[in-house]
């Protein structure tokens, strides 16, 4: 995690350099303004994200006693993990996913999708809850939040100075270099994006993988989860519409479930074993591993927020295995990820 944050840092400050040097600033100006003005759209995002986040998902906040099934097991958990009682929404949806996000732990919102409560049983919903609250202890609202903003404004400006360069070169009047200047900003400025677009990304997936151990260990019952994930996956491929924000943020991305899923049912002849017409959990599996070894596959899964269920499934197994034999120490929590 560290490496990643350091190259998007560090690639990003050398975006900003490559302005000064080729539009001629002078440095101290230059730093300044880039510097100064990427800080403050971090800021800005920062403490309009969770603003902007409640506002799409139709929050509801739950009032004490309104779910006290749900507030038990969240305080029980939370005071296992040695954190505060997060706020308790749920939202009007009937897809079975869950999601965390606030700016401190102490004002972090918790929220579960009605469609979660249905769907699942008690212990599976305990597994995607204790992942939720990973996410809090690790902080991962909050560091993906400031991180993606980074090839945001990559991005950003890579638009204005292509356009920028295009107009001016096309100018008969322009004697100087300028556009060509703003061209070559514009054209770093997009591989900028691009390269810490796939290191956010990658980062995504590690803090799943993160939070699924962190779930596992914390409950007991890394099967419990995996179950959930199982569950969670189908439910959203066979939704009618994937929601638009926040889609990072969910313990499942509704897009990636949707691609599993119909992989393996267009090929759910060669994958059904017994020919009786259903895959079992151990056929579902099956087909899961072999669709995701597929070089598409793994190509897609470069731009993808989550890790493929197979892949949190099979973590989940080896950490199973683990605590079977009686021999694990929660100070090595994370050595299967």
């Amino acid at each position: 995690m560290a490496t990643a944050i350091f190259l998007s840092a560090f690639i990003f400050a050398a975006l900003v350099f490559a302005i000064v040097y080729l539009l001629e600033l002078d440095v101290f100006t230059g730093l300044l303004v880039s510097v100064g003005g990427s800080l403050l759209f971090i800021l800005f995002q920062y403490a309009v994200g969770p603003v902007i986040v409640a506002a799409t998902t139709r929050l509801h906040y739950l009032k004490p006693g309104e779910n006290p099934w749900l507030e038990n097991v969240v305080k029980e958990l939370a005071d296992k993990t040695g954190l505060p009682m997060p706020k308790l929404a749920t939202v009007p949806d009937q897809t079975p996913n869950a999601f965390t996000f606030g700016r401190t732990t102490r004002s972090a919102t918790l929220a579960v999708h009605e469609g979660l409560l249905s769907q699942l049983n008690e212990s599976e919903i305990r597994g995607v809850i204790a992942h939720e609250l990973g996410h809090i202890k690790h902080k991962d609202y909050v560091v993906m939040t400031v991180l993606s903003t980074l090839p945001l404004i990559a991005y950003m400006i890579a638009q204005v100075t292509l356009r920028a360069g295009m107009y001016s070169g096309g100018r008969r009047s322009s004697k100087d270099n300028s556009g060509a200047a703003l061209l070559a900003i514009g054209g770093i400025s997009f591989a900028v994006y691009f390269i810490t677009f796939l290191i956010v990304m990658r980062l995504s997936r590690l803090r799943e993988h993160y939070a699924d151990a962190f779930s596992a260990y914390v409950t007991g019952s890394p099967r419990s989860l995996s179950s959930a994930l199982a569950k969670i996956t189908y439910g959203l491929s066979i939704a009618p519409k994937a929601p638009e924000g926040a889609r990072a943020f969910y313990i499942g991305d509704p897009g990636t479930a949707k691609q599993e899923v119909q992989q393996v049912i267009e090929k759910k002849d060669q994958y059904d074993l017994d020919r009786d017409g259903v895959l079992d959990e151990q056929e579902l599996h099956s087909a899961m591993e072999k669709e995701s070894k597929s070089t598409w596959v793994q190509m897609n899964s470069l731009f993808a927020t989550h890790p493929a269920t197979f892949k949190r499934i099979l973590l989940l197994k080896e950490i199973e295995q683990e605590m079977d034999t009686g021999q694990y120490s929660n100070n090595e929590v994370y050595r299967h990820v």
